[in-house]
């Protein structure tokens, strides 16, 4: 029996890998949380003795404590309850760790929530990183499956129908050229994210006696992060820009997972998750392979996209300094990384693995006997007809090879009209899908091209 109480899926023995990963959930975990107020206070102690705001000796009794291993977790959660927010107890367990009073220089100028936010950001830069390495392995993969299948033709599909073909490297480029623009978003959006804060009761510094600025950025050299043009206590966008991007990601994971579980479809059979003995079976019908990374990724991007949502309305602050908005992030924004996370790591174990029957998706492409590519033959015959007759006479063709389960080349070959302009080898090259696949070979090279230079 598990010995740790844990309510959530994110924290659940039975859960946790399924929905997140153990390395995000060590970024939002107790411990990192509380060392990133330390780092914070260690480097503001560090910050101002190198300016003689506060003395030397206090500096290096804080650093010294400022260690994750001394803090008293339990006393930490009793505290924390009773005052309402964690840092000051925090701070006071500092201060009574430090020899001869020397602690009481800790945290000087600052306010709860300047530790708070620069902690969270620091929290932040590792989960971004994580998440980044994630977006690199599977645009590596999806690369390598572009460039594999480039030629290799499937039906192309529009309202859950046959449309007309396209390449399977086609399907997936599309997927990469996504991803690779997430890629972009995450890396654009480090300049305005990663930005700590150090303005202190309203943001002004005014207990700092005009020395506020200079320990600001002195401060956030200390903990690499940009220093703050004006406080942003209660702006809290680039906060709700990183849920945002998640939002958009975990919404990508969630497109693919879409696709493959339509594929998946024993009348479709054309690719599938990783087989493992076991996975995915019913517990009633033996001859079921459920899909079950694309199952999660569906959950998780449906629950990350409304925690994004309550990250929205976590913008919504009260004057200087909010009145219940704020505690909003500590909720959501862990769990919009951890379950991103999880989509993330599903999407990457579905890729490594995935299946693909090259001879189910030409019997697919087949399977209308030529109506796919209709539109290559009202094209052509457009050229002798018009297009309006040509595509209504290849419309009362359709329905004859509907009707009559005939191909619908050996329908025209038949038509005298049309013989005379177009021959039946003629009107066989136009019937064939693998003929009528456009720019979609090119269009992957771009992709792949402009994945190169961005290196």
């Amino acid at each position: 029996m598990p010995t740790e109480m844990s309510a959530t899926v994110i924290d659940s023995v039975i859960f946790r890998n399924v929905f997140s990963t153990g390395p995000m959930r060590r970024v939002f975990s107790d411990a990192n949380r509380v060392q990133k107020y330390l780092d914070f206070e260690a480097a503001l102690a560090r910050a101002e003795a190198r300016l003689g705001v506060i003395p030397q000796d206090a500096a290096d009794e804080i650093v010294r404590h400022c260690r994750v291993a001394e803090i008293d977790f339990a006393k930490l959660e009793t505290e924390t309850v009773r005052i309402g927010y964690p840092v000051l107890p925090v701070v006071e367990q500092i201060v009574a760790l430090c020899r001869d009073g020397l602690g009481e220089w800790c945290h000087w100028g600052a306010t709860t929530q300047d530790v708070t936010d620069s902690a969270t950001v620091l929290q932040i830069r590792e989960a971004l990183t994580l998440i980044e390495a994630d977006i690199d392995r599977i645009g590596a993969t999806l690369a390598d499956l572009a460039r594999k299948y480039r030629d290799t033709p499937m039906a192309g599909r529009s309202n859950l129908q046959q449309a007309v073909p396209i390449t399977f490297g086609y399907k997936v480029a599309t997927l990469l050229a996504g991803f690779e623009r997430h890629r972009q978003r995450l890396s654009q959006l480090r300049e305005r994210v990663l930005v700590g804060e150090f303005g202190g009761a309203a943001g002004t510094l005014a207990s700092l006696g005009g020395r506020g600025l200079e320990v600001q950025a002195v401060l956030m050299k200390e903990l690499r992060l940009a220093a703050p043009v004006i406080a942003w206590h209660t702006m809290r966008d680039t906060i709700a820009e990183v849920g945002c991007c998640l939002g958009l990601l975990a919404g990508t994971c969630g497109k693919f997972a879409l696709d493959v579980k339509l594929s998946m479809q024993t009348e479709v059979a054309e690719i599938f998750e990783p087989f493992h003995s076991g996975r995915g079976s019913s517990s009633t019908m033996p001859q079921k392979r459920n899909p079950i990374s694309s199952v999660y990724i569906t959950a998780l991007n449906s629950v990350v996209r409304q925690q994004v949502a309550a990250l929205l309305d976590a913008m919504v602050e009260d004057h200087e300094r909010s009145s219940g908005p704020w505690e909003i992030e500590w909720i959501v924004l862990p769990e919009i990384f951890c379950l991103t996370a999880g989509a993330l790591a599903h999407t990457l174990t579905v890729l490594d693995g995935l299946q693909i029957d090259e001879k189910k998706m030409r019997e697919n492409l087949d399977a209308t006997n030529g109506l796919i590519v209709s539109e290559a033959v009202m094209m052509e015959l457009g050229r002798y007809l018009g297009r309006q007759r040509a595509h209504d006479v290849v419309y009362d063709f359709c329905r004859q090879a509907l009707a009559t389960g005939r191909r619908l080349s050996d329908l025209l070959a038949e038509d005298r009209e049309i013989a005379t302009h177009i021959d039946r080898a003629g009107l066989a090259r136009l019937c064939d899908p693998a003929n009528y696949l456009g720019e979609a070979g090119a269009m992957v090279d771009r992709v792949l091209e402009t994945r190169t230079k961005q290196g």
